[in-house]
């Protein structure tokens, strides 16, 4: 009798680690999608970090030929503020406040 209660117990705790060693297959291979999921998303913000990182130099460039056309603008302005033609820029503001103040109107109809 203790020989057949000892393997009763035996086949009952073999049952048991059987269960524990499924859940944790299960939550291993869990565990395992989710390390592929994060470790092809790092990839993915890694090539687009990589992306981006050239596209700065780009940016850079574009900003420096802005700044430059704009600096290029208020030196003319700054010399039609100087000249004679301080009648003409008087007419321009006053021509850009008026169609201010027709697109203020119209947005504020509808």
């Amino acid at each position: 009798i203790g020989d057949g209660a000892s393997a009763g117990n035996y086949g009952y705790t073999n049952s048991g680690y059987s269960v524990y060693e499924e859940e944790n297959d299960r939550l291993t291979e869990s565990l395992r999608t989710k390390v592929s999921a994060i470790k092809s998303l790092s990839i993915e913000i890694g090539t687009e970090v990589k992306n981006q990182n050239k596209m700065l130099p780009e940016m850079e460039t574009d900003f420096e030929s802005v700044g430059g056309l704009l600096g290029a603008t208020m030196g003319r302005l700054r010399l039609l503020s100087r000249g004679s033609q301080t009648k003409l820029l008087c007419y321009m503001m006053l021509f850009s406040l008026f169609v201010f103040f027709v697109i203020y109107w119209i947005i504020k109809l509808r």
